[in-house]
């Protein structure tokens, strides 16, 4: 697999990218990478790193998304940034898939406008990986559709099945819509609806989960709108940084609590680990005709590593063209009912 990886996107651009895409080919026989951006300065870092030279491409671009740009501004103004270059690489068929941890809205429409969404789908939506008590589970859409209609959240759940299945290795995904209330009256107008048309087709819907069952393990697949969706993540972000502050605030607090922490040391770095997001790499765009994977913004570079893994996974297992079939045969089945 080769994969263009956005250089110039993240927090610490081009460095944790590069030390990325040099921990990927040294890791992974399979993975080589095209470094996308700046061809000086990553050139540069490169200078100082130990790696096969085969297996890291550099492809210049002379432009840089910021976070202030606008999705609109940066197709038209921006033709020659790091995330187009990176997407027509894909288009082309001379990348098989992309990884940015750059501006998310710019990448998210650059793909529509390059690749196109898959075959029957209305509206791409970014999926992510969370933990739960027994394993992990996809929640989306986390941010592409902040207002959505019923069959939006329907071909989420078509499309998070599709991705649970074949990435993720549920053979019979629980797909779950998120709401205020399990009982499928409970909620707004959206999920109400949205419950009625997950409800009548083949997918093992469970129903509505609240937002205290998420993380119990309840279901494989949370299906939402892109606005509840990204207050969602955003909250279960910052509520085990917090945790993660809270315990260590603890422990400086006495020789009992450091006594204590030797003690505890292993389970809080599991802990961290499990809901660490460099553990997952990124964040898929499903619905879109390619592997686009959109990182955080402070990625590490073990971050970026994970997203060059997915995006490659993601590619092999033909996931785009898996989830045009799936809503093909939604479609026919929900024509032919009697």
């Amino acid at each position: 697999m080769l994969i263009a990886l956005d250089a110039m996107g993240g927090d610490h651009a081009p460095t944790i990218n590069v030390d990325g895409a040099v921990e990927t080919v040294n890791e992974n026989d399979d993975i080589d990478v095209i470094l996308v951006g700046n061809e000086a300065l990553i050139r540069q870092e490169l200078s100082s790193k130990r790696f096969n030279p085969n297996r890291i491409r550099v492809q210049h671009a002379s432009q840089v998304v910021e976070m202030h740009d606008s999705p609109s501004t940066a197709i038209r103004r921006k033709k020659d940034s790091s995330i187009r270059v990176g997407i027509d690489l894909v288009k082309t068929g001379r990348a098989d898939g992309f990884v940015s941890a750059g501006h998310s809205g710019v990448v998210m429409a650059t793909s529509m406008f390059i690749l196109g969404t898959s075959k029957g789908v209305d509206r791409p939506a970014i999926a992510t990986l969370m933990p739960t008590l027994k394993d992990v589970f996809l929640l989306l859409d986390v941010g592409a559709n902040v207002d959505c209609k019923p069959e939006n959240l329907l071909q989420f759940g078509l499309m998070g099945n599709t991705y649970c299945r074949l990435i993720m290795g549920k053979t019979n995904p629980v797909v779950a819509l998120l709401s205020i209330g399990e009982e499928d009256v409970k909620g707004n107008e959206l999920t109400k609806e949205a419950f009625k048309l997950l409800k009548n087709t083949s997918l093992n819907f469970t129903g509505n989960i609240e937002g205290k069952d998420l993380f119990t393990g309840k279901a494989d697949v949370v299906v939402c709108d892109g606005f509840t969706g990204n207050i969602a993540l955003k909250v279960s972000e910052g509520l085990a940084e917090a945790i993660i502050k809270m315990l260590k605030q603890e422990i400086n607090s006495g020789s009992a609590g450091r006594l204590g922490y030797l003690m505890l040391k292993p389970a809080i770095r599991n802990f961290k680990k499990r809901t660490d997001y460099d553990e997952y790499g990124g964040a898929p765009l499903l619905g879109i005709n390619g592997a686009c994977i959109i990182s955080h913004g402070r990625s590490t570079p073990k971050a970026i590593k994970n997203g060059l893994r997915v995006a490659a996974d993601y590619s092999r297992k033909k996931v785009y063209e898996a989830i045009s079939k799936e809503i093909e045969n939604y479609t026919i089945s929900r024509e032919t009912a009697p």
